[in-house]
């Protein structure tokens, strides 16, 4: 393991703990040093800023005004020197790194363990996190320096991210092998509307795509079930409770099998959901983050033309 890059004070360092931790012990903790050390290096840092950058409270420390403008040079110190530490590495033939992804559930199934397998392959010393969120929580995981990059599905556009790939898929009802529905070709939202729903909570896109159809067919938010959560969707619409709306990203597996069919929605046309790559607008990306982005932007690539090409799609009658 290559020694970490210090080009910058440790008081950043502390500082950018502290701030993710709310808590000058538990930032210590993750440290591996004393509270005590940590506690100096933030008085220093105010000392020599001229003004309290966290506020304490009972419940632990909070940024102040001063702390949040201060929070965003120190991100970009601390990322500008995992890029140099990473590029320096990849100079001595190391390719070492950690790149943090915040991701979509409905990649974990499939898209993301393969992009993982790759990148175990290719760059074996590179280290990997993965969370998932809602899509409307990944802007502020990329742009807050919690992850290196974003995958999400139908994000609006924002001048903090900067998009690196984006595929667009179609969205359909997603119905077990024997439901009326599993012969059709295309389908309408309405003709759903006529079986049970397994309907978006509001922090997944999907829920915001279909808003409009929803309104149109008077069902408002009345689903059998309501959830953020797309695996279960997807089991639930396996189990035969109802019919429940996705891309066909994340149903490899079934449609594979055959337990589930994937069937276009055409709602004054057909429905598309952009699924995205995206990384934090002015940052340089290290070393390995690239690697793994370009290895996230090649598989998104190879699926939109294997959905554009109808590539796996189950032989109807």
């Amino acid at each position: 393991m290559s020694t970490r890059l210090r080009v910058h004070s440790p008081a950043v360092v502390y500082f950018d703990a502290v701030r993710r931790a709310g808590s000058i012990r538990e930032a210590a903790r993750r440290l591996f040093v004393a509270s005590s050390a940590v506690n100096r290096q933030i008085l220093k840092l105010e000392d020599e800023v001229g003004t309290p950058l966290f506020e304490r409270l009972p419940g632990g420390l909070r940024l102040t005004t001063a702390g949040e403008i201060f929070a965003r040079h120190a991100l970009v110190v601390l990322q500008d020197a995992e890029r140099a530490r990473s590029e320096l590495d990849a100079l001595k033939g190391l390719r070492t790194g950690h790149v943090e992804i915040a991701t979509v559930e409905g990649v974990t199934s499939d898209f993301m363990p393969t992009i993982i397998e790759r990148a175990r392959e290719h760059f074996p010393k590179v280290t990997l996190g993965v969370v998932t969120l809602g899509s409307r929580d990944i802007p502020e995981a990329v742009t807050s320096g919690a992850a290196d990059l974003g995958m999400a599905f139908a994000l609006q556009r924002s001048t903090g991210l900067r998009q690196i790939m984006v595929g667009r898929f179609r969205l359909g009802a997603l119905v077990p092998a024997e439901h009326p529905l599993a012969k059709r070709h295309e389908v309408s939202f309405a003709t759903c509307a006529e079986y049970p729903l397994i309907l978006a909570k509001t922090d997944l896109s999907v829920y915001h795509l279909l808003k409009p159809a929803i309104e149109r067919a008077g069902v408002g938010d009345k689903g059998v079930v309501q959830s953020n959560s797309v695996e279960l969707g997807k089991e639930l619409a396996r189990r035969g409770v109802g019919v429940t709306f996705q891309t066909r990203i994340g149903l490899e597996a079934e449609l594979a099998a055959g337990t589930l069919r994937h069937i276009p929605l055409n709602d004054n046309g057909p429905v598309f959901s952009d699924l995205g790559i995206y990384a934090r607008t002015g940052r340089s990306l290290p070393v390995a983050a690239d690697a793994v982005a370009r290895l996230l932007a090649d598989e998104l690539a190879e699926r939109e033309l294997r959905e554009a090409n109808n590539i796996g799609e189950p032989l109807t009658d």
